[in-house]
C-alpha cells in the first residue's frame, strides 16, 4: 500500500494511492494515522484501507508527512566514507573511523519546516559553490523507534562548506530545502525487505542528463535498527519523526547543483521522488 498526503480544500490529509488516483482520509493528517493505528494497536495498512473514501479523485502527492524531527546518518556505505576522507587526502580519516566503529554518525537534520515534497523546490546554499544532492531510504518512526514505514528522502547538503572544516556540518545540512520526502510512504508491512531495494538518482540540466548513479540498500553497513537504537540513545524522539539512513550515491563536484536542475530519486517499491533546484532564499 502507498500512503501520503494530499492537499484538500487548503489543507494538508491523508490519502491511499492507488493506479494514479487518490482515496482520501477525512480529518486525517498522516502524523494523525500514525498515532491512532498505534493507539487502536491496528496496522497502519489496514486502518488506511478502513478509513479512506472508496472513491478515488486527481490528486497529486504532497509531503507525505510533516515531521515533527527530521534525523540523518552518514558513513552508512563504504562508498560515502572513502569519498569523504579522499577529499581531506587521507587514505582512512575521521569518515571511514566512523564507517569501521560501532558508533553511527547520527546528525539533527532539521524539522518539517526544512522538507519539501514531490515537485517542490530542494535548496542551493548561496553560500556554496557544491551543493549536492544526496538519495537516501527514510525510515518514518512511530513511538519508541518502532519503524512504521518507508520513505524516499534528499537530504540535500553543501559538501564544500563540510569540506572546510567537520565543525561547519549544521551549515552544510540544516537550510531551508535542505531535504526533500516523499512521493508516498509505505507502509513497514509492505516492504518485506529493506535492504533488497534498488534505489537510482538522475541530475537532469536542460532537459539533458548530467549526472545518474545507482545504489542497492543491500551495501548498506549497518543494520536500521542499530541506527535507530543510538538516535534513541537518551533522546525520547517523537511519533512521526524521520531518519535518513545515509547515501550510497555520491555526485561529484562537476554535477554541482545548479538553478533549475532536476533531482530524481527512485526504489520501484515506493516511487519517483523529483524535485528542481533553486537558490535558498
Amino acid at each position: 500500500m502507498q500512503l501520503g498526503q494530499i492537499k484538500s480544500n487548503g489543507a494538508a490529509i491523508a490519502a491511499v494511492f492507488e493506479e494514479g488516483r487518490a482515496r482520501p482520509i477525512p480529518e486525517h493528517k498522516m502524523l494523525d494515522l500514525l498515532r491512532r493505528a498505534e493507539t487502536q494497536g491496528e496496522t497502519l495498512s489496514k486502518l488506511a484501507a478502513r478509513l479512506a473514501s472508496r472513491h478515488g479523485e486527481e490528486a497529486s502527492p504532497i509531503l507525505p508527512i510533516s515531521p515533527p524531527e527530521v534525523w540523518a546518518c552518514g558513513c552508512t556505505y563504504e562508498t560515502s566514507a572513502s569519498f569523504r576522507d579522499a577529499e581531506h587526502g587521507t587514505r582512512e580519516g575521521m569518515y571511514g573511523y566512523v564507517y569501521r566503529e560501532p558508533r553511527p554518525e547520527i546528525f539533527f537534520k532539521g524539522t518539517g519546516r526544512v522538507c519539501v515534497g514531490p515537485g517542490r523546490s530542494i535548496g542551493i546554499r548561496p553560500d556554496s559553490r557544491f551543493t549536492a544532492p544526496e538519495p537516501e531510504l527514510a525510515v518514518i518512526l512511530g513511538s519508541r523507534g518502532r519503524i512504521a514505514g518507508y520513505t524516499l528522502a534528499n537530504d540535500v547538503s553543501a559538501w564544500d562548506i563540510e569540506r572546510e572544516n567537520a565543525l561547519y556540518l549544521p551549515q552544510s545540512k540544516v537550510y531551508d530545502g535542505c531535504c526533500a520526502l516523499g512521493p508516498v510512504l509505505v507502509p513497514v508491512e509492505d516492504v518485506p525487505d529493506p535492504y533488497a531495494l534498488e534505489m537510482t538518482c538522475t541530475v537532469t540540466r536542460d532537459g539533458k542528463e548530467l549526472f545518474a548513479g545507482s545504489v542497492s540498500t543491500a551495501r548498506l553497513h549497518r543494520r536500521i535498527e542499530t541506527l535507530i537504537e543510538y538516535l534513541l540513545r537518551a533522546n525520547r524522539v517523537p511519533c512521526g519523526a524521520v531518519l535518513l539512513t545515509g547515501t550510497g550515491i555520491i555526485v561529484p563536484q562537476e554535477a554541482a547543483l545548479a538553478p533549475g536542475d532536476v533531482v530524481t530519486i527512485r526504489i520501484p517499491e515506493i516511487g519517483e521522488l523529483s524535485n528542481p533546484a533553486a537558490v535558498a532564499e
